[in-house]
C-alpha cells in the first residue's frame, strides 16, 4: 500500500499526512508550538530531512535550523531543537558534519536551549554516537537518541552513562536485519525497560519516548519505585498520534514534549509515518476509493 501512496499526487497525499505534520513553514510550525504550549505541553522542533547529498544542501539545513532556535526565543516557546545528523552532513564526511552541528550547539549554549541528535538507521550508529560524545566533552546541552531494538543498546548505554548522557530512549523504526536487532515485540520492550532501568540508576535525565501504553506504565512504575525526580524525565511522542495518551499523561503532572516536524521535504517522513501506523494508511486507501 505504501507504493500506492507514493503514487498518489502528493497534494492528495497532504490532505491525510498533515496530522502528522505541523506545517511546510516554520511559523506554520511556531504556531503550532504555541498551542501545545498553551496546555503545557512542550515540543521539539525538527525540520524534515535527511540524507543530504552536498555540503550546500547540509549547510542549508543547517542555516535552517539555526532560524528555528531564532524561532524559540522570539516566540518564547517552550521548545528545543531535534536534528538529523546526516542531513547535517555526516554521510559525506565527518568533521563537516561535526562543525555545522557545533554551530548549533553553541547557539543553544548561547540562548539557554538544546540541541537532541536524533538517531538514524545503522550505518550511522557509531557515528552519530562519535558525533555526540565530541559535543558534549565541550557542551552540556546537547543529547542523544538511542533506539531498543537493536542489540547494542544496552552496551551503549553503560559507556554514554558515564559521560552523563541526557537521552531520547525509542523502540526504533528503521528495518534492520535480524543479526543486530529484535524483531520479537516483547524483546524489545524488554530491551527498552532495561535500558531505561541503566539510564535512571546512574541518574540521567530521560526522555521516555514511545506510544506504547505497556511501556509508559512499566516507565511509570519505575520511576515510583526508584523514585525518581521529576527533573530527571519527561516523556515524549509524535505529533499527531496518540494525542488521547499524551494529554492524559499530561494531566498526571508528568511532563511531556511533542516531535513538531515542519518542511518542504514532509512527503517522505509522511510516508515512514503512516508505514508504521497500517490502520491509517487501509483508511486513507478506503476513503479514496470510496471502499467501507
Amino acid at each position: 500500500m505504501i507504493a500506492v501512496i507514493r503514487m498518489m499526487p502528493k497534494s492528495l497525499v497532504w490532505i491525510f499526512s498533515k496530522r502528522y505534520i505541523a506545517g511546510k513553514t516554520l511559523q506554520e510550525a511556531v504556531d503550532y508550538v504555541k498551542t501545545l504550549n498553551a496546555k503545557g505541553i512542550y515540543a521539539t522542533i525538527d525540520v524534515l530531512g535527511e540524507s543530504v547529498t552536498n555540503k550546500e544542501e547540509a549547510v542549508a539545513a543547517k542555516d535552517e535550523a539555526l532560524s528555528v532556535l531564532d524561532a524559540i526565543v522570539q516566540n518564547n516557546l517552550m521548545a528545543n531543537l531535534s536534528i538529523k545528523p546526516t542531513q547535517m552532513g555526516l554521510s559525506i564526511d565527518e568533521e563537516f558534519a561535526y562543525a555545522n552541528v557545533l554551530e548549533l550547539v553553541e547557539k543553544a549554549k548561547k540562548i539557554n536551549n538544546f540541541v537532541r541528535i536524533d538517531m538514524e538507521d545503522s550505518p550511522y550508529t557509531e557515528k552519530t554516537i562519535r558525533l555526540f560524545t565530541r559535543l558534549h566533552e565541550k557542551y552540556d546541552c546537547v543529547g542523544i537518541v538511542l533506539q531498543a531494538y537493536l542489540k547494542r543498546t544496552l552496551n551503549d548505554v553503560k559507556e554514554l552513562n558515564k559521560l552523563g548522557t541526557n537521552y531520547r530512549l525509542c523502540k526504533g523504526i528503521y528495518v534492520e536485519p535480524a543479526s543486530i536487532a529484535y524483531k520479537d515485540k516483547q524483546e524489545i520492550r524488554d530491551n527498552y525497560l532495561n535500558a531505561l532501568e541503566l539510564m535512571f540508576k546512574n541518574n540521567n535525565y530521560v526522555g521516555i519516548a514511545t506510544h506504547d501504553e505497556y511501556l509508559i506504565n512499566a516507565a511509570i512504575k519505575m520511576i515510583k519505585e526508584l523514585n525518581v525526580p521529576k527533573d530527571k524525565y519527561e516523556f515524549q511522542m509524535l505529533l499527531g498520534v496518540r494525542e488521547d495518551l499524551r494529554d492524559k499523561i499530561n494531566s498526571n503532572g508528568n511532563k511531556i514534549r511533542i516531535y513538531v516536524p515542519f518542511g518542504k521535504d514532509w512527503f517522505a517522513y509522511s510516508t515512514r509515518r503512516l508505514k508504521e501506523n497500517p490502520e491509517m494508511l487501509k483508511s486513507i486507501i478506503k476513503n479514496i476509493f470510496g471502499i467501507k
